[in-house]
């Protein structure tokens, strides 16, 4: 969710919380956006001021005009990672944005990899969780996701290794089970090629280069407690917003 400063200009502060309200749903995918006489109306602020709410939000993807009709609402084309999913969860009590959904692709104990022992700070074949989903929406796929946890934390949330329905995000589940919280994350941004065991989900050749998002989690107590790696489906792209004030 798109935070707001009381540092902003009152045009960016108005099109955050109208963002904001149609990130968590409050506003729906092709329903009219607050227009100009109602920002007037609402925010006190000059007609100037309110036209250029709605050009900030075409622009960043959140608002189409179309003919006939006026400017309606829609979803920006960018993919929802980890870290933005730790923060709709905590914020609107879903990981999810409007239209999105999920399919759970498989929950099991696997011995870790090189990669995965290093970033959970394990022995190589140690037994950790390994989860793949696929995140979809009306476009297509959004990204094939995988995450890697502890071993132990299978006996805390026997669910994890199960493709049923969560009854929370892994996040939620494991603060939940264990009072382990996430608190700190580091983000890494690659291109790779895409493995044969994923291209297939992805709906792509393997080898075909693709933008990936490596996420490593910390808890409180400095210890990790999941390590994920996104490839984002065709023609996707990653975007953040942030307050410079």
């Amino acid at each position: 969710m798109t935070g707001t400063s009381p540092a902003l200009p009152p045009y960016r502060r108005i099109a955050a919380q109208i963002k904001g309200k149609i990130e968590r749903g409050e506003i729906r995918v092709g329903d009219r956006i607050p227009s100009v006489r109602d920002i007037i109306r609402y925010e006190g602020v000059s007609v100037g001021t309110a036209t250029r709410v709605a050009a900030v939000l075409r622009a960043e993807g959140y608002a189409e005009t179309i003919t006939g009709i006026g400017t309606v609402a829609r979803m920006p084309s960018k993919v929802t990672t980890g870290p933005d999913r730790l923060q709709l969860q905590r914020t609107t009590g879903s990981g999810f944005r409007p239209g999105e959904r999920v399919e759970i692709v498989s929950a099991e104990l696997v011995p870790a990899t090189a990669e995965v022992a290093d970033a959970l700070e394990v022995d190589e074949g140690t037994p950790v969780v390994q989860r793949r989903r696929k995140y979809l929406d009306d476009d297509g796929v959004i990204a094939l996701s995988t995450s890697w946890l502890p071993g132990e934390l299978a006996e805390a949330a026997p669910e994890l290794i199960s493709t049923g329905p969560l009854p929370k995000m892994t996040f939620g589940l494991i603060e939940d089970r264990t009072g382990r919280r996430a608190i700190k994350r580091r983000d890494v941004v690659s291109i790779r090629p895409v493995p044969e065991d994923i291209a297939q989900l992805l709906e792509v050749e393997a080898g075909t280069l693709a933008l990936t998002m490596a996420n490593h989690y910390w808890d409180q107590h400095g210890q990790v407690t999941e390590y994920a790696r996104d490839f984002m489906g065709a023609d996707r792209e990653l975007a953040a917003d942030y307050d410079l004030e």
